[in-house]
């Protein structure tokens, strides 16, 4: 009762708590002025020597349907998809059978999951650039064993790109799914195993159905990023995939070119908001706690 009645006390009139204010002052300042310099600089004139000229225009907008943008834009879809698929593939199994470990041992895989993330992650792709180069262990250990007489050319191609997306993104996908797995109701899936379903029909009918909001939150957290991620692109593609994020980034460092940027900004940022919508519509959430 008397914490109900502090509560009351807390809020204002129009029931706006103060405590909220630090929240809103640090989104206006880090989201919300950034987003629309950035879209008001989409709109703006590239300068003919340096930076932009104050008058409004479209030329930068109408630049993105030119054919070598929708290239770059076919390239980097088909990138997060090919991620998305490779870490669903890898973290679902991954996650399922964590999930049904003992707690003790539980805790210690998540831990190793964790790992990664307190290695930069240029450290970690450099480590697969020494992997993967001609003179490298895999090829040194393929042509050790036999298998192949001249090293393979493993790296500076989409391959490559695809493999450092997916050692970088798959934590996300592990974490996402098992939370979902750790929180279903086996006995849903006994109760099927007794009714005669077998092992797989269960598992399609009943596990991945109750597992869905994770997966979805998975993919959300593995095709949004997947697309921007420009330094992956460089070092293990070697400029030869060019990706979105690779674009935005040419055209504000190396072309200066600060409105192109900003519009192919807000199309990444428009292709995000339409992969949180699907995720929302799929799973039926009324917020994004499942992506937490």
């Amino acid at each position: 009762m008397r914490q109900s009645v502090r509560a009351k006390r807390s809020k204002g009139k129009n029931g706006f708590s103060p405590a909220v204010l630090p929240l809103i002052l640090w989104t206006a300042v880090f989201v919300a002025i950034p987003l629309i310099y950035i879209l008001g600089l989409s709109f703006l004139k590239r300068a003919s020597t340096w930076g932009v000229e104050l008058s409004f225009t479209l030329e930068s907008y109408q630049q993105i349907l030119d054919p070598q943008y929708l290239k770059v834009y076919g390239e980097s879809l088909k990138m997060a998809f090919l991620t998305t698929l490779g870490t669903l593939a890898l973290g679902y199994p991954f996650a399922y059978f964590t999930a049904k470990l003992k707690p003790k041992n539980r805790s210690v895989v998540l831990l190793m999951v964790m790992v990664p993330f307190w290695t930069n992650s240029l450290v970690r792709i450099y480590g697969w650039m020494i992997l993967l180069r001609t003179q490298g262990v895999v090829n040194g250990l393929l042509i050790a064993l036999g298998i192949i007489d001249t090293p393979l050319k493993l790296l500076y191609n989409f391959g490559a790109v695809l493999v450092g997306m997916i050692y970088a993104l798959l934590p996300f996908m592990i974490l996402a799914v098992y939370n979902s797995v750790e929180k279903l109701d086996w006995s849903l899936v006994e109760a099927s195993r007794d009714l005669g379903a077998s092992r797989w029909k269960a598992f399609w009918t009943v596990t991945v159905p109750m597992t869905l909001p994770g997966i979805m939150a998975g993919c959300v957290l593995v095709f949004v990023p997947s697309i921007g991620l420009f330094f992956i692109s460089d070092l293990l593609g070697g400029g030869k995939t060019i990706l979105l994020g690779n674009l935005i980034r040419n055209e504000l460092l190396t072309a200066r070119n600060w409105p192109m940027g900003a519009a192919l900004s807000m199309v990444m940022m428009v292709m995000s908001l339409l992969i949180l919508w699907l995720y929302r519509r799929v799973t039926g959430a009324k917020d994004m706690e499942g992506l937490v």
